[in-house]
């Protein structure tokens, strides 16, 4: 685009300058045409003026040369026409001489000046003739005499003369300043050819230097292209309308057994021995050039010249040529026979994965079986010691001495910590048996009830609370219930050698879009070493003579938070506190829920 407005600028500019050269000479050799035109126009008027001025003194006096031959006694009638020529002529002639000064006041004074005058003369002319006619010779000489003496033209005349030779000569000093103009514009107007004939052929040198360049740098380029596309691993092919090839790169020519310098035009269906065949790929390439549809990730196994079944993605695509040349078919491949084995052998590994884990599920649901199974056997014989200690107390009474109430005692103890035991085991059963009941779960409101639960087991304590906002996550709100009860509850727990307890809860997102939740305190704490029996089933790291508990809260916190999608890790020092972590992925559902939450 930029090239052809570069172009359009070009040609404009090239016109302009052909116009200027051409247009400008023949304005400025016309308008001198036409003022030495006007010029000698002028010129010619002034030579009219003063020819006409005589005209009229001639006149005049010639009319009166013939009245006084008249006078004389001359009476051919040619001199009476003559004496009378001047009343006739010379009114007409002052009115033309009027007429032809009358852009010029000075004449045109004179001028009336003159007509007075020889109207006096012509008045005077007339009575003489008059009186000659009567015979009064005397009074006809008289009135001759009187015209010459009292209207005299010739200064008049002269003056006339004299203002025309002055407008004449200034007229001549303005032509000759008119032709040095044409003169001056005229040298102007061929140096401003020059300049612009050769500012036409530097910029034409230009253009010229610059098409070679761009010439030149468009065969390096094809060049380029040319090497970049052999160079390529990737097979490509350019194909004509009738799917003949026009080029091919080494990597196509490698593929299909063709020579390295190949370059003749050979039909797609004789490469390759056979492997260009199929119909439906050629009607597809065809749809490509006749309806410009774009072929994509098309997938075909070929039998190739190594005879190999190679599996290929092929893309096509029609190209439109420069200028009126017919369109070509851009022809790619892609071998991924290696990718196909290894998507094979995924396959295959995944059916062995999904069958080993077919295997776990079984055993783990005959696991949780078996737990759930001893856990409720164990109940009735467990009901029967704690009975029979009781009956076993009732019976001894007041006459059971110190040792036996101890031994009494401690089978009640015992009995007890083992039903919560039984009553653990069952809950951690049920967590990995029931279904989930996904909803959108406030987290806000899990953790601020799991914080009022675990406040009501620490009567007089001061505790520093920093809970931040939290999400609404898509999950089950029992099972999440737990999970807070338990992070919450072991916070308050471990922090209760704490003169001041600080329990920070804190929530950020990934990349991947999830929520990592954190629950930390400043409590025991404990050693990093034995992380690893942290979240096992009645693991636990401090003696219950410190703090109490069977050691499966967290176990179900991991199970939970397992079947939930997220995971559950934990950091800590010995006395310096535990940071608890565990991570739920997102939805757009609950993102939605958490944008319209007051």
């Amino acid at each position: 685009m930029k090239d052809r407005m570069a172009l359009r600028w070009r040609l404009g500019g090239l016109l302009f300058a052909v116009l200027v050269i051409v247009a400008l000479p023949y304005m400025v050799t016309r308008s001198g045409a036409g003022e030495a035109i006007k010029a000698n126009e002028r010129v010619t008027h002034s030579s009219e003026v003063k020819s006409l001025t005589y005209r009229i003194a001639y006149v005049t006096r010639d009319s009166e040369a013939a009245i006084y031959r008249l006078i004389n006694g001359d009476v051919d009638p040619q001199v009476r026409m003559r004496a009378q020529r001047a009343s006739h002529q010379v009114p007409a002639l002052l009115a033309q001489l009027r007429e032809m000064t009358r852009d010029s006041p000075d004449q045109q004074s004179l001028i009336g000046a003159l007509g007075s005058t020889v109207n006096g003369r012509l008045a005077l002319t007339s009575l003489a003739i008059q009186r000659f006619e009567q015979h009064d010779q005397a009074g006809a000489s008289d009135a001759m005499r009187d015209s010459g003496t009292l209207f005299k033209m010739d200064d008049l005349i002269d003056g006339i003369v004299r203002n025309e030779d002055s407008t004449l000569l200034a007229r001549r000093t303005e032509a000759q300043r008119e032709s040095f103009n044409s003169s001056l514009a005229l040298a102007i107007t061929a140096i401003a050819q020059i300049v612009l004939l050769t500012i036409v052929v530097i910029v034409s040198e230009r253009q010229i230097s610059r098409r070679l360049r761009a010439e030149v740098r468009e065969g390096q380029a094809v060049q380029r292209s040319q090497l970049i596309v052999q160079a390529v691993r990737e097979p490509i092919a350019l194909l004509d309308t009738s799917l003949g090839t026009l080029l091919v790169n080494a990597a196509f020519g490698e593929l299909y057994g063709l020579p390295p310098d190949f370059r003749q035009s050979l039909p797609l269906t004789e490469i390759g021995d056979g492997a260009w065949t199929d119909s439906a790929l050629l009607q597809r390439l065809n749809d490509v050039l006749l309806l410009d549809r774009e072929l994509w990730d098309y997938e075909l196994i070929q039998r190739t010249v190594d005879g190999v079944d190679r599996h290929v993605v092929i893309n096509a695509r029609r190209l439109e040529q420069d200028g009126e040349g017919e369109p070509v078919l851009l022809l790619t491949l892609s071998d991924v026979t290696a990718r196909a084995l290894v998507e094979q052998q995924v396959k295959e590994l995944n059916r062995q994965l999904e069958g080993k884990i077919e295997q776990v599920s079984d055993v783990n649901r005959e696991l949780e079986a078996f737990s759930y199974s001893v856990s409720h056997d164990l109940r009735a014989p467990l009901r029967h010691i704690s009975g029979f200690a009781g009956k076993l107390s009732h019976h001894l009474g007041d006459g059971a001495d110190e040792k036996a109430k101890h031994y009494i005692e401690v089978i009640n103890d015992a009995a007890r910590r083992m039903a919560l035991l039984i009553e653990d085991l069952l809950v951690f059963s049920r967590l990995g048996r029931g279904a989930l009941r996904l909803q959108p779960v406030d987290m806000q409101s899990l953790a601020d009830e799991a914080r009022a639960l675990a406040e009501t087991d620490a009567h007089g304590r001061h505790i520093v609370w920093s809970i931040a906002p939290l999400p609404i996550v898509i999950g089950d709100e029992n099972m999440l219930r737990t999970v807070w009860q338990n992070l919450l509850g072991n916070a308050v727990k471990y922090t209760g050698k704490c003169e001041v307890a600080r329990i920070d809860v804190d929530v950020q997102r990934n990349r991947d879009g999830s929520y990592e939740f954190l629950v930390s305190d400043n409590g025991a704490g404990f050693d990093m070493q034995y992380a690893g029996k942290l979240f096992g089933v009645f693991q636990r790291l401090h003696r219950a003579s410190e703090f109490p508990g069977n050691g499966i809260g967290l176990a179900n916190v991991r199970r939970i938070i397992s079947r939930h999608g997220g995971r559950v890790w934990a950091d800590a020092k010995p006395d310096q506190g535990a940071r608890f972590h565990f991570t739920l992925p997102s939805s757009d559902l609950a993102e939605s829920l958490a944008q319209r939450r007051p």
